[in-house]
């Protein structure tokens, strides 16, 4: 089954369009997670996550804007996130638009913005919460990654 199949669209979608298809699977993924409390928000908090316990995460966000392009440090981790990733066989995208992340997964328990550079989806019984959208994002990645796109970027639909 192709992406457009699951998506409803014909073949001769083109490929802006499937972006934004993806975009909508993604929000609906991460408002999913966060209602199941299946969301890891953080750089670090992923890599704890990562580390203790790796087949539980299902799903990976990157995020960053033009303020964090030249942060050295947060890119190392994103390439550290990226190899884990490759190596354990999690999908993982890249959105540009922090701020919309930040506001979908919500804030800290002060209130402040929580940091939405790095978000996971995970799953700890794999029998108790399935998502649609996981199934779509899924599709795009493979789809993606045979076209040599190995960190595909998706855009957030417009509120």
């Amino acid at each position: 089954m192709t992406f457009e199949e699951v998506c409803g669209q014909d073949n001769g979608t083109n490929t802006s369009d499937r972006m934004c298809s993806a975009g909508s699977a993604l929000e609906e993924l991460l408002l999913s997670a966060k209602k199941n409390d299946c969301l890891t928000v953080g750089v670090y908090e992923s890599a704890k996550v990562m580390n203790v316990d790796p087949d539980s995460v299902a799903f990976c966000v990157l995020a960053t804007d033009e303020e964090y392009e030249c942060d050295i440090a947060l890119q190392i981790h994103f390439t550290l996130i990226q190899a884990f990733c490759f190596d354990n066989d999690i999908n993982i995208v890249r959105v540009s638009d922090i701020d919309r992340l930040a506001d979908i997964v919500g804030s800290d328990e002060t209130g402040e913005p929580k940091d939405a550079h790095c978000i996971l989806v995970t799953n700890p019984n794999l029998e108790s919460w399935k998502d649609p959208a996981l199934e779509k994002l899924s599709l795009f990645c493979e789809e993606r990654r045979g076209m040599y796109e190995w960190v595909p970027a998706i855009t957030l639909p417009e509120r």
